[in-house]
C-alpha cells in the first residue's frame, strides 16, 4: 500500500480542524473534490489516535500530500495534550453511546477495556441508571431491567443470571468478573447467549435442584445484552487457553479500548475529568488548592500505589480533612514507601 505524508491537510476532530502536517498515511484514495472541498482518502486505523477506518483528510490540491516509502509507514507527529484529552473524551462519549445501544438491544454484547480506576464502570452504571429510576422509586428489585455482576461466579450461576436478565431491554454488566472468562463451562454458556444467530437459545443439560427450587428451565431463549468491564488488555494476553477464551468472546462483541495504556495519557485523563467535568466540584476548593492536588499527583505519580481517578479522590478527601497537613498523611497512605 503507498504512503502519504501530508504537507498540508486538516482533519476535524471534536468540531476542532487539527493540522497533520508530516503525518504519514496509507493512501485509500487519491484526491477529490466534494461538496465542502477537496480531500484525499486515507486509512486512519494505521495510526493511533485515529478512528479506525478509512477518514477524510482536507486539502486543497493533489500537491497537499507527497509520496513516501514503505519505511516511514507509522511515523507520526506527536499527539498535543489537548489531542490526547479529546481523543479520550470521544472514546468515553462512545461508550455511553454503545451502552444506550445494550439498553436498547441493538448491541448484543460488549467489551470494555482500560486500566483501572478510569472510571470505566461510572460511565456504563450512569448510563444504566438513568432507566432504573421506576424500580427505584417503587423499591421493587424486580423491576430492574440491569445487573452489576462483580467478582467470581460459577457456571450455574451464570445460567441464572442470564436466565433473570433475559429480556430484550435488559442488560448484565459482568464488571471484573473475569472468572467467567476462565472457565469452559461458563464460557460456553456465554458463547450461546451471545451467539450471531437470530434465536439464541440457553441450555443447562444436567440435573439441578438449585434451578428446580428457582423455578428455572432447563433451557431458554435469552434476549438480552452483556457488558464485560475488564482491566485485561486483550492484544497482550500470552497465555494460549486465556487467549483463545478471549478470542471467542470478541468474535461476538464489541471491544472498546479506551486508550489510555501511558502514564501521560493516565495524567492527562486526570486533568482532564478534573478540569473540564468538574470531578472535585463537590469539595468546593479552591482554583489553587485543586491544582496542588492535581500536581502533587503528577510530580508523585512514580510513587503512587495507583494513578487513577481513585486517587485522586483519596488525596481530596485528606485535603478537605486535614488542610494543613494532607501531602504528608498521602505520602503515608497512598504513596510506596
Amino acid at each position: 500500500m503507498t504512503n502519504i505524508r501530508i504537507v498540508e491537510g486538516t482533519y476535524k476532530i471534536r468540531g476542532k480542524d487539527v493540522d497533520l502536517q508530516g503525518m504519514v498515511f496509507p493512501l485509500v484514495e487519491e484526491f477529490k473534490v466534494g461538496a465542502k472541498g477537496g480531500y484525499v482518502t486515507v486509512d486512519g486505523s494505521a495510526v493511533p489516535g485515529f478512528p479506525t477506518r478509512n477518514i477524510k483528510i482536507m486539502c486543497d490540491s493533489p500537491e497537499a500530500y507527497e509520496t513516501v516509502g514503505a519505511q516511514v509507514q507509522g511515523k507520526r507527529r506527536e499527539e498535543s495534550d489537548e489531542e490526547i484529552m479529546d481523543r479520550i473524551d470521544e472514546r468515553f462519549v462512545m461508550l455511553k453511546d454503545m451502552t444506550r445501544a445494550c439498553k436498547k438491544g441493538d448491541v448484543r454484547a460488549m467489551i470494555v477495556t482500560g486500566p483501572p480506576g478510569v472510571g470505566k464502570s461510572h460511565g456504563v452504571e450512569e448510563v444504566l441508571g438513568k432507566h432504573d429510576l421506576l424500580a427505584d422509586i417503587a423499591g421493587d428489585s424486580k423491576l430492574k431491567k440491569y445487573d452489576v455482576v462483580k467478582g467470581a461466579m460459577s457456571a450455574i450461576g451464570l445460567y441464572a443470571k442470564l436466565y433473570q436478565y433475559a429480556e430484550k431491554d435488559n442488560v448484565i454488566v459482568f464488571d471484573d468478573c473475569d472468572s467467567v472468562l476462565m472457565d469452559d463451562l461458563s464460557l460456553n454458556i456465554l458463547k450461546a447467549a451471545l451467539d450471531s444467530k437470530k434465536r439464541r437459545m440457553i441450555h443447562w443439560n444436567t440435573d439441578s435442584r438449585l434451578l428446580r427450587q428457582e423455578g428455572i428451565p432447563s433451557s431458554f431463549e435469552f434476549k438480552g445484552s452483556a457488558i464485560f468491564i475488564t482491566n485485561i488488555k486483550f492484544d497482550n494476553v500470552r497465555s494460549k487457553k486465556l487467549r483463545d477464551h478471549l478470542e471467542a468472546l470478541e468474535s461476538r462483541c464489541h471491544y472498546v479500548d479506551l486508550t489510555i495504556d501511558t502514564e501521560r495519557e493516565k495524567m492527562l485523563h486526570i486533568r482532564n475529568v478534573i478540569e473540564r467535568h468538574g470531578m472535585l466540584t463537590e469539595y468546593k476548593f479552591s482554583q489553587n488548592e485543586e491544582a496542588a492536588i492535581v500536581e502533587f499527583v503528577n510530580i508523585n505519580k512514580k510513587r503512587l500505589r495507583e494513578l487513577s481517578l481513585r486517587t485522586i479522590l483519596k488525596v481530596a478527601d485528606l485535603a478537605k480533612a486535614f488542610p494543613d497537613r494532607w501531602e504528608a498523611m498521602a505520602e503515608n497512605t497512598v504513596m510506596k514507601r
